[in-house]
C-alpha cells in the first residue's frame, strides 16, 4: 500500500511546479503592463507649459504625454496620409496645428467635409486637430488625417518617415512612423486659394 501512494508523489510534485510556474508568469507578464507612480517619461522635447512629450511607438502612454499609436503613413508619391490614434496623457487639451518632416514640403492637418452637392472633399482642418485632455482623436482615410504635401521622394512600404507636430501652443511632438502599402485613401486635395 506504500507503494501505491509513493508512486502518485512524482506526479502531485510537477503538477503544483507546473502551476506554481503559470502562477509566477501570469504575475510577471500581468506586472510588465502596470505603471506605477514612480514611472516617468524620458523626454525627447519639453513643451513650454511644462508637459514632456515622447516619441511614437510606445504603446504605453504615460502620464504628462502625447502619443501617435499604431501610427503609419501610406506609401505614394506627391503627398500622402498619416494615420492613427493620437492619445493626450496629459491634462489639458493640445491642438496640432500642422508640423514638418524631412520627407515633405508641408505637414498639415486634413479633414474630409461633406459639399452642399453631396460630394466629400478633403480641406485643411481650420483651427487645428484638438485632443482633449486624457482622450484621444482617431486618424483614419476618409476622415481627419495628417498630411505629407510634396513629397521629396516616394515612400515605399517598409521605409519609415519622420514629423516634428506644432501645437497651438508652441510645443512640439517627435513622432516616427512606418510606411505601408494602403490601396484606399485615394482622395485628392486642391489647396484652397488665399
Amino acid at each position: 500500500m506504500n507503494r501505491a501512494l509513493s508512486r502518485p508523489a512524482p506526479r502531485l510534485i510537477r503538477s503544483a511546479a507546473t502551476t506554481a510556474a503559470t502562477l509566477v508568469a501570469a504575475l510577471t507578464i500581468a506586472s510588465c503592463g502596470t505603471q506605477t507612480a514612480d514611472s516617468t517619461p524620458s523626454p525627447t522635447a519639453t513643451a513650454a507649459s511644462g508637459a514632456v512629450w515622447s516619441p511614437v511607438r510606445s504603446d504605453a502612454v504615460q502620464p504628462g504625454t502625447v502619443v501617435l499609436q499604431s501610427g503609419w503613413a501610406k506609401a505614394g508619391a506627391g503627398m500622402t496620409a498619416v494615420f492613427g490614434t493620437v492619445v493626450n496623457g496629459t491634462d489639458r487639451d493640445v491642438t496640432i496645428v500642422g508640423g514638418t518632416s524631412p520627407s515633405a514640403g508641408d505637414v498639415q492637418v486634413h479633414t474630409m467635409a461633406k459639399q452642399p452637392d453631396g460630394s466629400m472633399k478633403m480641406t485643411q482642418l481650420k483651427g487645428g486637430l484638438t485632443v482633449p485632455a486624457g482622450g484621444s482623436a482617431e486618424l483614419a482615410p476618409g476622415a481627419d488625417h495628417i498630411m505629407l504635401v510634396e513629397l521629396r521622394a516616394p515612400l515605399a512600404n517598409g521605409e519609415d518617415v519622420s514629423l516634428v507636430m506644432a501645437t497651438a501652443d508652441g510645443s512640439t511632438l517627435d513622432w516616427t512612423v512606418p510606411v505601408r502599402s494602403f490601396a484606399g485613401a485615394e482622395e485628392t486635395y486642391v489647396p484652397e486659394d488665399h
